[in-house]
């Protein structure tokens, strides 16, 4: 499998969201009438259950815990981030309006500055606690150093999930620097389901679901606000990623009869990049910067990237997105925008019902073809007025 790039090397072909294309089913369903239910997994206990399959990033421009109880309430699942503003700061507030009023030019070396504040870890368990006050799940997130640490303070605050999340997630992680995280005693002394992430490979999403988790996250570097793939040229575009981790999934369920969900984490800016992730084999997807278009959003319109301020390497930016809507309208609609960035939801039950699929699991058997004019064909005036699909 590969093509020749050169003498004796080959390199396989991959796909994104804006090369395939979803094929319409022999039999059409009521989109009001299909279940998109995503369960996670829970240690002797039902799995949570969210009506919609749809997690929020972990992200200080998307998710504070005034946004984490709304998107709950929602049907969805945000995930906080433990190493960002809202654990180093007691007011973050004031420090997100001097991130949004930054100009383009300061702005990586102000977050470098920010994010040197170091976490309190009473601020872990009160934001937590906060969350749980509103009367919903709470899910954080922490790197992999810090989650033995993190995570015995959020399970204690009252956490629901805890995320182990980083540019690449191994087992098998070598350092002679620091002490590396025992990824399967972790998940077993856990007491709470633990995700894990990110990887785009089969055989080492095998390898980490072997560990434990409840769940694991699939994508490295297609965010909106990560530049992974221009630093570091290290990415797998997220359509191959997630076949190649659902393969995983399946051999993994096979073999010990213990269903590991995937989430697709990134790269989905319209309600057509989900549907297209959840049809190549995701349980549910992570979502950034469609978010951060929320009017509940923190970062007002701005977005950036968890490795923004990174202090030696950045691996993200600051990007201006805008506010376009309340974030019922980016999950449910009504769509005001012609892009596709609102009403996810919708855009799930229909395709799914224009599909023929009554599920998640009969949706990601739908037939996918490589169509790389999807986005162009016939659409020469969107394309020169910039609007719709023919807005880059």
């Amino acid at each position: 499998m590969g093509m020749w790039i050169g003498r004796n090397r080959k390199a396989r072909v991959t796909y994104g969201f804006d090369e395939i294309a979803l094929v319409p089913g022999r039999v059409t369903i009521n989109p009001n009438e299909v279940d998109i239910m995503f369960r996670l997994p829970r240690k002797e206990a039902e799995p949570l259950e969210l009506k919609i399959p749809i997690l929020a990033s972990a992200m200080d421009g998307v998710v504070d815990v005034r946004f984490a109880i709304a998107m709950n309430n929602l049907g969805g699942l945000a995930v906080l981030n433990l190493e960002g503003v809202q654990t180093r700061y007691k007011n973050p507030q004031e420090v997100l309006q001097k991130i949004v009023d930054a100009n383009k030019s300061e702005i990586t070396a102000l977050l470098q500055r920010i994010y040197q504040e170091p976490v309190q870890e009473d601020l872990i368990a009160a934001r937590v606690r906060q969350i749980k006050d509103g009367g919903v799940l709470a899910a954080v997130s922490s790197i992999p150093q810090r989650a033995a640490e993190f995570g015995r303070i959020a399970e204690e605050a009252g956490a629901d999930v805890f995320v182990v999340q980083s540019t690449v997630s191994t087992v098998r992680h070598i350092s002679s620097e620091y002490k590396s995280l025992d990824l399967e005693k972790f998940c077993r002394e856990m007491r709470i389901p633990v995700i894990v992430g990110n990887t785009v490979g089969y055989d080492v999403t095998l390898e980490i679901m072997e560990c434990g988790p409840a769940a694991v996250l699939v994508g490295v570097g297609p965010g909106a606000a990560c530049t992974s793939r221009g630093v570091l040229g290290l990415g797998v575009p997220q359509v191959t990623a997630t076949v190649d981790c659902a393969a995983a999934r399946d051999a993994y369920f096979k073999k010990t009869s213990r269903y590991v969900p995937i989430i697709t984490d990134g790269g989905m800016s319209r309600g057509g990049d989900v549907c297209k992730a959840l049809a190549c084999g995701a349980d549910a997807v992570m979502v950034g910067s469609a978010f951060a278009k929320a009017h509940e959003a923190p970062g007002r319109g701005y977005h950036w990237g968890m490795a923004t301020p990174h202090a030696n390497l950045p691996r993200g930016t600051r990007i201006r997105v805008g506010s376009t809507g309340s974030l019922k309208q980016i999950l449910f609609g009504p769509a005001e925008v012609d892009d596709g960035s609102q009403n996810l939801v919708g855009a799930i039950t229909t395709c799914m019902g224009n599909v023929g699929a009554r599920d998640i699991a009969e949706f990601q058997q739908t037939e996918i073809i490589i169509a790389p004019s999807i986005r162009t064909e016939g659409k020469l005036f969107q394309t020169v007025q910039s609007v719709g699909m023919g807005k880059s």
